[in-house]
């Protein structure tokens, strides 16, 4: 049979193939939810400011991360949800009034951006990783805060708890701690399954990962919450439909040797409160 032949007979399996293929490639390179090199460099050249862009490298892990400020001042250190990357934070590091008093860093976690792109991890294995490279790169004696938004905020907990006298401050914002209010979705599992995990595009499989696990690790911390001495600061919107403003009591209830606890609900204000409540989480970074 001549191949044209074999062509015509098959054509819509042909057809169908290269569209799969085409699609895989497509999820593969799509969904980042990072910066190019070249956005990075073009962002800060427009704020007309210097950075550090660069990766280290903790126990064969990469930790991909952009840093402003001086070193002799007090470290803000901030921490995405999930998916992001360091980008999630990118006004907060180039704001003036920030730099008069930090030195900042804004991380890809684990898994996203730079930092082993598509290799998830549990929060137990993030959280040794960041403290692993924050011990790395701070000056002896710096005063370290940790900022956290969404899945950021257990992430920085466990650190905390992990670490208890690393950190001055914890800044939760719409943090998702309080296991019960957690309701994985059935359907996490079935796309994370082969072969279905490989038409999930870019840094959404990483993040269904980690989402799967999430409710098992918040019982686990759930236990170690009353190790935590820093300063804590909530920040939640009431409206958070993502990560439920019951969260706030739950913490309230948990954070019992924190030397500090104080909270600010956002009337009216939904999950994506570090964009659209800038000034106002700002302002409470310069008070800390």
């Amino acid at each position: 049979m001549k191949y044209s032949s074999i062509l015509r007979k098959n054509k819509f399996k042909i057809i169908g193939y290269i569209f799969l293929f085409s699609f895989i490639i497509f999820c593969e390179s799509c969904f980042t939810m990072r910066h190019s090199n070249k956005e990075t460099r073009q962002s800060f050249e427009l704020a007309n400011m210097e950075y550090t862009d660069t990766t280290a490298v903790i126990n064969n892990q990469q930790i991909h991360y952009i840093q402003t400020g001086k070193q002799d001042k007090e470290l803000l250190v901030f921490v995405h949800g999930s998916p992001g990357s360091w980008n999630a934070f990118e006004r907060y590091i180039q704001d003036s009034l920030l730099l008069e008093r930090y030195q900042m860093i804004s991380v890809d976690r684990p898994g996203f951006g730079f930092s082993d792109y598509r290799d998830a991890k549990n929060l137990e294995d993030q959280a040794k990783t960041l403290n692993a490279f924050l011990k790395q790169i701070k000056k002896n004696n710096q005063s370290v805060t940790l900022i956290g938004h969404s899945y950021g905020s257990p992430l920085i907990a466990k650190m905390a708890v992990l670490d208890s006298l690393a950190y001055e401050n914890l800044v939760i914002l719409a943090g998702a701690l309080d296991p019960k209010a957690e309701k994985p979705e059935k359907w996490r599992p079935v796309i994370a399954s082969f072969p279905l995990k490989y038409l999930v595009p870019g840094a959404l499989r990483t993040s269904n990962k980690e989402l799967i696990w999430l409710k098992d690790d918040l019982y686990i911390l759930d236990k170690e919450l009353d190790k935590i001495t820093s300063n804590i600061y909530i920040v939640h919107g009431t409206l958070d439909e993502l990560v439920p403003f019951e969260n706030v009591k739950y913490m309230e209830t948990k954070f019992i040797n924190a030397k500090k606890l104080q909270t600010d609900a956002i009337d009216s204000a939904n999950h994506f409160i570090p964009w659209r409540h800038y000034g106002r989480i700002r302002d409470s970074l310069l008070k800390l």
